[in-house]
């Protein structure tokens, strides 16, 4: 545990210093969050059956998870080839330290960008109608979501060869939020698309949190959710350690 807590902290003071990048993950949320509502909202809104800036909050919180997914995985791929491996195992560190230190610097990025979509959805017109309970337990669904594609993003960067196919392997993590409920109904979909849209972990995740966010019913749609997240973090775990020590061998 404290090997972890340290490398943690190395990863937070490494993000802190690639100031591009840090401004990138906290201000990109706001952006698109604007993007969304204040662009496409007039054209979509009417499908929704509520606002489209409450509509939209839950697919933008998931949509900055995969973008900053994408910084974890070169990180992690950064450290393999870059030769700080080397140097941690000269140290007996353990290798698991290492990649918890990463997850929990994408844990605590992902939920200050979330707190800024937060801050801009309600500046432009979301209106929440959850209680403490509620709230707390869509803080806990975004947690058990981010802590899991934090792992997966993991297990990508070490999966690769280089920063940039680390980069490129979690693109396609962004553009799952687009074809689910993210930001239009799934029956407004083709029908084509729809079964994907409706069976894949984005759309059970944004149906709990949008549910719990807006008081509306919520239904078995939190435990496929938890399934999912549950699922991928075990998974993704699983295949950090086979590739952590297939690679340092």
């Amino acid at each position: 545990m404290s090997e972890s807590l340290i490398l943690t902290a190395r990863c937070l003071r490494l993000s802190r210093r690639q100031l591009d990048a840090l401004l990138t993950a906290l201000l990109l949320p706001g952006l698109m969050m604007i993007l969304f509502v204040e662009l496409f909202g007039g054209a979509i809104h009417t499908g929704t059956g509520t606002s489209y800036a409450s509509y939209v909050v839950p697919g933008v919180l998931l949509l900055c998870a995969g973008f900053s997914s994408g910084l974890t995985a070169v990180a992690v791929c950064q450290d393999l080839t870059g030769g700080c491996i080397d140097r941690l195992r000269s140290m007996n560190v353990r290798g698991a330290a290492l990649v918890a230190g990463h997850v929990s610097a994408s844990v605590a990025r992902n939920l200050v960008s979330g707190v800024l979509v937060l801050a801009v959805a309600l500046v432009l017109g979301f209106h929440p109608h959850a209680g403490a309970l509620e709230w707390l337990e869509a803080v806990g669904v975004l947690f058990a979501f981010i802590l899991a594609i934090s792992w997966l993003s993991a297990a990508i960067g070490l999966l690769a060869r280089s920063p940039e196919a680390a980069n490129g392997f979690t693109f396609m993590l962004m553009f799952l939020p687009y074809a689910s409920s993210a930001f239009v109904p799934v029956d407004t979909m083709p029908a084509w698309l729809r079964g994907f849209a409706g069976h894949q972990p984005i759309t059970p995740i944004t149906q709990t949190l949008r549910g719990l966010l807006l008081g509306t019913p919520v239904g078995s749609n939190a435990w496929v959710a938890l399934a999912w997240c549950a699922g991928i973090l075990i998974v993704s775990i699983a295949a950090s350690g086979a590739l952590f020590a297939r690679r340092v061998v």
